[in-house]
Formats: structure tokens, C-alpha cells, sequence
């Protein structure tokens, strides 16, 4: 029989496993370590400008609602700490002292006592995850007991939804050959074009058509932004 975190690891591995079946599996590890609700937020590095932000949780319906209507991801504090910081922390009138608001009208749905960790990665993905309930406050016991299973659950909901978040192609891309990659990766090391093809023994014409390709399928506007984009999508590792 397999040990709680081998059961979880599945969802990392499964290429079968989708988005909501991986949130399942979250939140009945969430509810065995005695919480009521759990929310998993992930930010893709990219675009740039304004990353893709994917927000799963199981709250009251009427707080999603309220949440989304108030624009409350913007001036939540637990947000705010864990896109700066790995540490965990504790939902406290403290932690809530600027988003006075939010704390009020989280407490009247019910959302009272919670532990927050976010996960964060060399490629510019963050996740973050939040389990809640309505009573019963962390006491330093429980923590102790639990906070090594609560922070695997944090790491290995990460490694899933990056997976399946992450490096999710849009809609019509092309998957990179060989040679294509390979200029890109030199393009990255600061090798010029003429550098490139003498490196591989090609003309420089040759290497600008690699460029042009790789600039296509990727959907970027030119090179510097096509081996940026590469990176992010674990393709040059």
C-alpha cells in the first residue's frame, strides 16, 4: 500500500491527469489534514505584461463570488507575501491590517482560520495554496504534526499544475525541431548568428532561417523574445 506522499506524487507523473482531477486530489489531502477548503492559485510567467493567473479553490460559491466581484485578489495580503516569499503564514487580524475589508467579509462566509505557502520556481511560475476551515485555530501542536505533509502538498500540487499549466502551447504552436533549439540555446549564451553557424558548421543564412522559424512557432516578435520564451517553457534545460 502506498504511503500518503507516493499516492499524491501520481498526479505529477500521470499524463492522463487533467486540471480538475489534479484539484480533487488536493482537495482530499487538504480535508485528511482537517481543513474544509483549500485554493490553489498558479501565475504563468508569461505574457510579460500581464501573466496568466488560474484560480482553483473549493470556498462557498457566495464567496468566489464576492472575491471576484471586489477585486479582492489585488489587495489580498496572503497574495502579496507569497509572490515574494516562500515562507508560510498564518491567516491573523495582523496579517490583515490593510485589507481590513476582506478579513470581515472572509470571516462572515465562514473563512476564519488558515495557512498559506506559495512554491516558487527558477522558470517564473508561481503557485500558491491556501487551506481553511471555520474553527478549531492552528495551534503550535498541529502544526508540528502536520506542516511537513501540508508543505509537500504545496510542492507537489506545484510540479502538477506546472505541468499541465506551464508548459500548456497555445493555440497553434508548433513544436521546436532539434536544430531549431540548438540556435536558440547558443542565441542565449550571447553567441551572434556568423558565431552560431561557425559553431555548427552551417552558413549564417542558415542559422537566420532556424531564427525565423523558431520566431513563428513560437508566436514572439523576434529573437531575443523566442529564446525568452524558450527558456520559460523549459525547452533550453
Amino acid at each position: 500500500m502506498k504511503c500518503w506522499q507516493e499516492d499524491l506524487l501520481d498526479i505529477v507523473f500521470d499524463d492522463a491527469t487533467c486540471e480538475l482531477e489534479v484539484f480533487r486530489r488536493i482537495e482530499d489531502a487538504a480535508l485528511a489534514l482537517g481543513f474544509d477548503h483549500v485554493a490553489y492559485g498558479f501565475q504563468s510567467p508569461l505574457p510579460f505584461s500581464r501573466p496568466k493567473i488560474t484560480l482553483l479553490n473549493n470556498y462557498p460559491r457566495s464567496w468566489q463570488e464576492r472575491y471576484n466581484q471586489a477585486g479582492y485578489l489585488q489587495v489580498d495580503p496572503t497574495v502579496a507575501h507569497g509572490r515574494r516569499s516562500q515562507e508560510s503564514i498564518i491567516w491573523a487580524d495582523q496579517v490583515f491590517m490593510g485589507a481590513q475589508s476582506l478579513w470581515d467579509e472572509a470571516r462572515a462566509h465562514g473563512l476564519r482560520v488558515g495557512w498559506v505557502q506559495s512554491s516558487l520556481d527558477g522558470l517564473g511560475a508561481g503557485g500558491m495554496i491556501t487551506l481553511s476551515r471555520s474553527c478549531l485555530p492552528l495551534t503550535p501542536k498541529e502544526l508540528d504534526a502536520k506542516q511537513p505533509k501540508m508543505r509537500w502538498l504545496v510542492q507537489v500540487a506545484h510540479l502538477a499544475f506546472s505541468r499541465l499549466l506551464r508548459c500548456k502551447p497555445t493555440k497553434g504552436f508548433r513544436t521546436l525541431s532539434g536544430r531549431e533549439l540548438e540556435v536558440l540555446k547558443w542565441s542565449a549564451d550571447g553567441k551572434s548568428a556568423q558565431d552560431i553557424a561557425d559553431i555548427l558548421s552551417v552558413s549564417k543564412s542558415t542559422v537566420d532561417f532556424h531564427v525565423k522559424n523558431s520566431v513563428t512557432k513560437l508566436q514572439v516578435p523576434n529573437k531575443t523574445a523566442a529564446v525568452v520564451r524558450a527558456a520559460l517553457l523549459g525547452l533550453l534545460s
